[in-house]
């Protein structure tokens, strides 16, 4: 959940090493810095999918995940059944 904008203006200085601290409420966080003209900079957070998982936020796979997901939350584990299962395995079957 998004806290309220508040538009505040601070001043901050830019370190000998090119760095601002925008406060520990950040830390660790990654953001996109976009320089709009020279000297602007629009700094906004973001979150940042890696490219071989892509696939997990397509629709059809988000859906298909959240069914699993609400599948295993109804079924619990059992391993009644690992001797039959572990044989299938072994020789290939489904």
């Amino acid at each position: 959940m998004r806290s309220a904008v508040s538009n505040t203006m601070t001043v901050k200085v830019i370190g000998a090493n090119g760095q601002i601290s925008l406060g520990k409420q950040f830390a660790g966080r990654q953001v996109l810095v976009e320089e709009q003209a020279p000297g602007i900079w629009l700094v906004r957070t973001a979150t940042v999918v890696p490219d071989n998982e892509h696939w997990l936020h397509a629709p059809a796979t988000a859906a298909d995940l959240g069914k699993a997901l609400a599948w295993a939350a109804q079924n619990a584990p059992s391993d009644a059944e690992l001797d039959n299962t572990l044989t299938r395995l072994s020789d290939g079957q489904q």
